[in-house]
């Protein structure tokens, strides 16, 4: 059984979460006491003999965890609290009444995955999930559209589903989603072009602030004219590469003649 001050704090973090005025300071104080108040009452890692009230009460820290961390941009504590969620999820699934934050939480490790270019790991979490699910789960939807048009190179229709997110907590991920993009597109008009009006660079690279535009340009190098408003993109030499055609030819000759001698 968790002892009294143990579920005397749960109930209190419950309460501090939908608190508009908290300090996230204090959730993240309460997180570490619960932790370890669990962790001493051998009650963090669930086992057989776990009781019903057990398993609900250490599943929700670790799920409220989860959506601090993600509040916190802290993705490593994320992806601990969301490791940790996994045997319930899995092995106590049965035993425990569903819980209505856990798809959310499924929803956000996927664009996690996809932030970090993991198709494999996205794919593999996908199949373990029951079909009715991935057809009408909204909070699974978005991570599979996401990763649809990644592949499809249809980088606006991601940036427009940020604004379709299910919840604030997926902006995060998307935006991440978008810093990536963004390092690619920029990328590739290095290339084509010489330069670019900034309202031009503004659209391709889904920036809604000049302000951030310019930011960006300088961190990359850019050179922006601010009278003529156009971004002048610093080019890197390209490098020449001398073909030996000399003792291309000559090895050429030499195998011709010894291909003669073994005919």
């Amino acid at each position: 059984m968790a002892p009294p001050q143990l579920v005397a704090n749960w109930e209190r973090l419950k309460a501090e979460v939908v608190n508009p005025k908290v300090d996230q300071k204090t959730i993240g104080q309460l997180l570490l006491q619960l932790k370890i108040a669990l962790t001493e009452a051998r009650l963090l890692i669930p086992s057989p003999n776990s009781t019903l009230e057990d398993l609900v009460i250490t599943r929700d820290v670790l799920e409220l965890g989860a959506f601090w961390s993600v509040r916190n941009k802290d993705i490593p504590a994320f992806d601990r609290y969301f490791s940790q969620l996994q045997t319930f999820y899995t092995d106590f699934r049965n035993q425990l009444p569903p819980s209505p934050r856990e798809y959310p939480l499924i929803g956000l490790n996927l664009i996690r995955l996809l932030t970090q270019n993991r198709i494999g790991d996205f794919h593999t979490t996908i199949e373990t999930l029951p079909p009715s699910i991935l057809g009408d789960n909204p909070f699974i939807q978005h991570p599979v559209h996401l990763e649809r048009w990644l592949m499809e190179g249809s980088y606006n229709k991601v940036w427009q589903e940020r604004e379709a997110a299910p919840s604030e907590e997926y902006k995060f991920f998307v935006d991440s989603l978008m810093k990536t993009i963004r390092q690619e597109i920029a990328s590739c008009e290095e290339k084509a072009y010489d330069s670019l009006p900034l309202s031009d660079a503004m659209s391709l690279l889904f920036f809604t602030k000049q302000s951030d535009l310019v930011t960006f340009a300088q961190e990359r190098g850019w050179n922006v004219n601010p009278s003529t408003q156009i971004i002048h993109f610093a080019r890197k030499t390209e490098e020449k590469i001398e073909i030996p055609k000399e003792k291309i030819i000559v090895n050429s000759l030499a195998y011709a003649k010894e291909l003669e001698q073994i005919v």
